[in-house]
């Protein structure tokens, strides 16, 4: 699909060195992909919820080992 955006020069210039891309399109699309990750993991943190985990590495350790 092609679609006419106008988008900042520095910012994308920014993003496309930030992503290690070398053109526009593929900044653009790493943008985007990167964003719908984000979002579903914020949405998977939510609907899981979170909680404090007070355990010592030989605890963890521990749990890790048993079967």
């Amino acid at each position: 699909m092609k679609t006419t955006v106008v988008i900042d020069e520095k910012i994308l210039e920014e993003a496309m060195k930030a992503a290690n891309v070398k053109t526009k399109r593929d900044a653009i699309e790493v943008a985007l992909l990167e964003l719908i990750r984000k979002k579903k993991r914020d949405g998977l943190m939510e609907a899981l919820g979170t909680f404090k985990v007070d355990l010592t590495l030989e605890e963890l350790e521990k749990l890790r080992s048993e079967p």
